[in-house]
């Protein structure tokens, strides 16, 4: 199959999965996942259709950035070192998934405050408890929101998971809906409205979907396997 092939089933399935969860299809936005991927497949699946996708590393996005399109747009949704944070702001990402501490927060907070520039972000959260997982405890969520939103030049717009990998993709369900869940006492206790979930890949999209996911983030069933 082509990468376009790749692209058009992926698009079937999040269409599919919108029907069957009674969700217009415009509330879903597909991230392709472009982490160690060339430049020349990134242009193949952006003429197929896609506009936006996700690196893992902020270098990688940078070295490839420049080689593309100006039209497409970039997400960071790998875990960012603090030390990167003012590479990250230059690349001008639409959105970092993976804010998970203060420290992080004041960071992006100086470095966009220095570039002139509001930056769109999520906070990750890791709700599996696995330690080998980065994001912030489900029972800090609050407080370091709270931090966020005096951010003025941070724009919190929602909230980012990775659930354990499991053979069955049920299996990430409940992680999926506890995410939801805290985004949901989130904006109860706090007001401020936080309309995106980005969770859910490859293996379980049709699950995220079903629990309120709004960005979901593929890449083998795009790309194919990495080497």
């Amino acid at each position: 199959m082509t990468l376009a092939d790749n692209f058009a089933a992926v698009e079937a399935r999040i269409a599919s999965a919108c029907a069957a969860a009674g969700r217009p299809r415009h509330e879903v936005t597909l991230i392709a996942v472009s982490k160690k991927q060339t430049a020349e497949a990134i242009r193949t699946l952006a003429e197929a259709g896609q506009s936006r996708f996700g690196e893992n590393r902020v270098q990688e996005a940078m070295s490839k950035m420049p080689e593309l399109p100006g039209s497409l747009q970039w997400d960071l949704i790998g875990h960012l070192q603090t030390n990167k944070v003012k590479h990250a702001i230059f690349c001008e990402f639409g959105l970092i998934h993976s804010v998970d501490s203060e420290r992080l927060l004041h960071a992006l907070e100086a470095a966009a405050a220095e570039h002139g520039r509001r930056q769109p972000i999520l906070l990750q959260v890791n709700v599996s408890g696995e330690s080998s997982k980065f994001g912030l405890p489900p029972d800090q969520l609050l407080p370091l929101l709270e931090t966020a939103n005096s951010c003025h030049h941070l724009e919190i717009c929602g909230l980012m998971t990775l659930p354990p990998f499991t053979e069955d993709p049920e299996n990430a369900a409940p992680h999926f809906a506890r995410l939801r869940g805290l985004r949901d006492r989130a904006e109860r206790e706090t007001g401020h409205r936080l309309p995106e979930l980005s969770m859910g890949m490859s293996h379980d999209l049709e699950i995220a979907i079903r629990e309120g996911a709004t960005l979901v983030r593929v890449g083998t069933d795009l790309f194919g396997a990495r080497a």
